[in-house]
């Protein structure tokens, strides 16, 4: 280890000259020592030292690293944060040895500080890739996560993996068109599905996150508390699907078709679409009432004669949309954008 040298040990100057001889007059326009003394100009700001040696007691046991290590891989993440401006006030508390005490498992984080030193995940084979996963969610090392996730994904027994594109076409080949394919509860998180007819499919409680389902056919689907959050329905035709409280958070819906011609409704009672895009998508007549619409993207929607009663619109965009006979009553429009409605709010229900 590097031994520290202070100012203490430093050898007594040898110029010969004393410091009353060795001063001299500030020029004009340069603070004098006085003034800098006296603390009446500002402070210089200290640039952390970037081969500066700092010891960590993370779970008891103590790391010792470069300050150039905790910032330039990952100036994202905490460690980068809490070290940052060290000089400006103190990342943590410190142990007798002077070392910051961070409370987590050391034999996780011992993995990521590697990581941060040379940009490679190694670890033991008696390491759990998801107690990687977790320090590393923990500490805001993003490069990390994608490979970890990949881990626990593989590493997961097989009837836990998700069903993937092809074990899907596979049930629809061998399944006949008056039969009900039953996919409730079934994991398909990440399946890409785009442009596949998936009529009549019951989806209740099924797991659909970050699912493709781009230009799917939807119709008819019950989508009953199935979780579709962050998955991609853009274009998807979903005429007179049963969503009751599905999960769509996040999700894109944009140029969805809800309407069906024999007027039967889209039901999606109590969903939660917070921060889904909706955009150019025809939703009329479809039931969002109690719907969490919150800082959702409805923006030249068609929700003639849709059912909003109840619903939760702050912050949502409805900019363009129509909402002609909509059922409004006792929706939240809290700093929603209403510009260039097509038809003026007291031609819906909500002030009839």
């Amino acid at each position: 280890m590097s031994k520290k040298v202070s100012t203490s040990d430093c050898p007594p100057s040898t110029s010969g000259y004393s410091s009353s001889s060795s001063s001299s007059k500030p020029t004009p326009g340069s603070p004098s020592k006085d003034a800098s003394a006296s603390g009446s100009g500002p402070p210089a700001p200290r640039v952390p030292t970037p081969y500066k040696w700092v010891s960590l007691n993370v779970g008891g046991k103590v790391f010792t690293t470069t300050l150039s290590t905790l910032l330039n891989k990952e100036p994202g993440s905490m460690l980068a944060r809490m070290f940052a401006q060290e000089d400006a006030m103190c990342p943590s508390d410190k142990d007798a040895e002077g070392a910051y005490l961070i409370d987590r498992s050391s034999q996780y984080f011992e993995p990521i500080l590697n990581y941060l030193r040379h940009g490679q995940l190694i670890f033991d084979g008696h390491l759990s890739p998801e107690g990687i996963l977790e320090e590393a969610k923990f500490f805001g090392i993003e490069g990390l996560i994608p490979q970890l996730e990949e881990l626990v994904r593989q590493q997961q027994p097989a009837e836990d993996l998700p069903l993937t594109r092809r074990d899907v076409i596979s049930a629809l080949i061998k399944t006949s068109q008056m039969t009900e394919l039953r996919f409730q509860g079934v994991n398909l998180a990440g399946a890409d599905l785009r442009k596949l007819d998936l009529r009549h499919i019951n989806f209740k409680y099924a797991c659909l996150t970050r699912c493709n389902l781009s230009l799917a056919n939807l119709n008819y689907c019950c989508l009953e508390r199935a979780d579709l959050s962050f998955a991609n329905l853009e274009g998807a035709q979903l005429l007179s699907v049963k969503g009751l409280c599905a999960n769509m958070e996040g999700a894109n819906l944009q140029g969805c078709n809800f309407e069906d011609p024999t007027g039967v409704r889209s039901n999606l009672e109590g969903v939660n679409l917070k921060g889904a895009c909706l955009e150019n998508s025809n939703m009329a007549g479809v039931n969002l009432r109690v719907a969490n619409l919150r800082n959702a993207n409805l923006m030249n929607c068609n929700l003639r004669a849709a059912v909003l009663a109840g619903a939760d619109l702050e912050r949502c965009n409805l900019s363009g949309s129509d909402l002609q006979e909509a059922n409004l009553r006792g929706a939240n429009f809290k700093d929603a954008q209403l510009e260039l409605m097509l038809t003026p709010l007291h031609m819906s229900q909500a002030i009839r």
